[in-house]
């Protein structure tokens, strides 16, 4: 190629150049205007076919600083693991947006959990709900048919613990170990290292919360529960069993379990001898609480050494409707670092 082609080329590439950097410069643009004028409340960027990511971007510090907050009387729901996020935090969201009421509804039949709630939502009881588990694929598809698609947008980590009888001398509990007591093949403590003392297990009914669901699912593999194991109403009728009984075990929402004066949560570990505690050490004798309580051990569960962990869901509609944006605000003020703040001090693990 001659000199003379040389001098032509250059201009020509470093023109081409320029010319895609300002259009990609252009495009982002024009996607945070688009951004701004669609009721996206946290303002992160669109995917290509105009949805939100489950989980926003963009991190916001407080909830004053989330955008498109509706106002109205917004019906919500679902799981009971979510009692102290609506006892701690939607005070504090009430607060800055009085606007922006939030109604707790029991469902007409039954009692309450994310199972109940996801159906109350997909009969239109609700604006949105609350799980401490993801959907499953029948009310994904259901809600696909009945042209109201459901998202479950993560805003916390939990994890469930193990509650024994305070007086009950026994260092922790292996994973496999706890399956076999709640399918029924282990019946005695002997059997796992403890006392020669039958076991009597507790839990609430499979039809009753997503914390059953997810032990079943997650923990047992989707075994049935044993005919062994005795059905509670909710978790405070199975602390209160378990700390009457000597024998007695149950599982639940570790921050509804750790801080308890009543029982004793028990470590758990992958392999023997490998126990992580869910709460922080040194452990809080019950001679001490209620003065002093046991706290979560945040780190285990953020780094994933305690075994048995799972993320807190908010269940939203995906259909441009009012009670959309009433979910997708509501889970964007939780993601809020002061939401996320607000959520630790209720308990449970900051998601960021």
């Amino acid at each position: 190629m001659s000199q003379g082609n040389n001098n032509n080329v250059l201009p020509l590439l470093i023109s081409l150049i320029f010319t895609i950097a300002i259009v990609g410069v252009a495009g982002v643009l024009v996607m945070r205007l688009l951004n701004s004028q669609t009721g996206n409340p946290l303002g992160e960027l669109l995917t290509q076919d105009g949805s939100t990511p489950s989980t926003p971007d963009v991190t916001v510090e407080t909830f004053a600083e989330v955008r498109e907050v509706p106002s109205g009387v917004f019906n919500y729901g679902g799981s009971t693991t979510w009692a102290p996020i609506r006892r701690d935090v939607d005070p504090l969201i009430q607060t800055v947006w009085p606007n922006f009421r939030l109604r707790y509804v029991d469902p007409p039949t039954g009692t309450p959990g994310s199972g109940s709630g996801i159906r109350m939502l997909l009969n239109n009881q609700l604006a949105f709900s609350q799980s401490s588990r993801p959907l499953n694929d029948q009310e994904r598809q259901q809600s696909q048919s009945q042209g109201t698609p459901l998202d479950a947008i993560p805003v916390a980590i939990d994890g469930l613990a193990i509650a024994v009888n305070h007086n009950l001398p026994l260092a922790g509990l292996t994973v496999n170990q706890v399956i076999d007591i709640y399918t029924g093949k282990v019946n005695n403590w002997s059997q796992v290292g403890g006392p020669n003392l039958a076991i009597t297990a507790f839990s609430r009914r499979p039809e009753d919360g997503g914390t059953v669901e997810f032990f079943i699912k997650e923990v047992l593999g989707e075994r049935l529960l044993g005919s062994n194991v005795v059905m509670v109403r909710d978790t405070t009728d199975g602390l209160r069993r378990v700390a009457s009984t000597l024998g007695g075990i149950y599982y639940g929402s570790a921050p509804e379990i750790v801080g308890q004066c009543s029982i004793r949560p028990l470590p758990l570990g992958r392999q023997a001898n490998t126990f992580v505690p869910p709460y922080q050490l040194p452990y809080v004798e019950p001679a001490r609480c209620p003065a002093q309580r046991n706290r979560l051990n945040a780190r285990a569960f953020q780094d994933g050494s305690y075994p048995i962990t799972r993320r807190l869901f908010v269940i939203v509609k995906a259909d441009g409707s009012a009670d959309a944006q009433a979910g997708r605000a509501y889970a964007a003020l939780l993601l809020t670092n002061q939401g996320q703040s607000a959520i630790e001090q209720a308990g449970y693990v900051r998601l960021r």
